[in-house]
């Protein structure tokens, strides 16, 4: 199973799929993306290590997603955001080298037997980037999100911290939001 969780910045996201982590897994794996980029950065993700309890497996790949194995896992992918900003920058801003790079490697993680939850953000819905190197990186991140979630079987928007399921899977697929024990906040969603 593939689920994705979108949304703005402060949305919920991260919070959301680790609750829906630990209510599949004992020990879920949780997959950072992040560089660190100076302090300030080092600093958030100190807290975000502090913020997951012992349950977690922590493991670090800022590039090459497809390398870990992550094979009869239940794993977080935080975040789809920070892992392509670290490949775009690397490609020198070119956006059909990043593309290229960034579908390859999700290819390869989503060929794995493993459930993934990949968190990811949706920038086209904030303020217009001003520089060209934004502009470009805003389209990446669009063009990357849609990718993603056409291979998810549930793709879950936050708003303002309230999950709204906008895919899941058909009827008869059996329904997640009752299997996994998410409530019916989803149900008719």
């Amino acid at each position: 199973m593939i689920y994705v969780v979108t949304g703005g910045e402060r949305a919920g996201k991260s919070r959301f799929a680790q609750d829906l982590a630990l209510r599949m897994a004992e020990h879920p794996v949780y997959l950072a993306t992040a560089r660190v980029w100076d302090a300030d950065f080092q600093r958030r993700i100190d807290r975000h290590r502090s913020d997951r309890g012992p349950e977690w497996v922590t493991r670090e790949e800022e590039k090459f997603i497809g390398s870990v194995d992550v094979s009869g896992e239940v794993a977080v992918v935080d975040c789809l955001t920070l892992w392509l900003t670290n490949i775009f920058t690397d490609a020198g801003g070119d956006v059909e080298s990043t593309l290229v790079f960034a579908r390859r490697e999700w290819d390869a993680l989503r060929a794995m037997d493993a459930t993934l939850i990949v968190v990811t953000n949706e920038l086209g819905m904030g303020v217009h980037a001003q520089t060209e190197a934004g502009r470009k990186f805003v389209e990446v991140q669009g063009w990357m999100n849609q990718y993603v979630a056409s291979c998810a079987d549930t793709v879950v928007l936050m708003v303002s911290g309230i999950p709204v399921a906008i895919k899941q899977p058909q009827a008869g697929e059996g329904a997640w939001h009752v299997r996994n024990g998410l409530g019916p906040s989803f149900a008719g969603n």
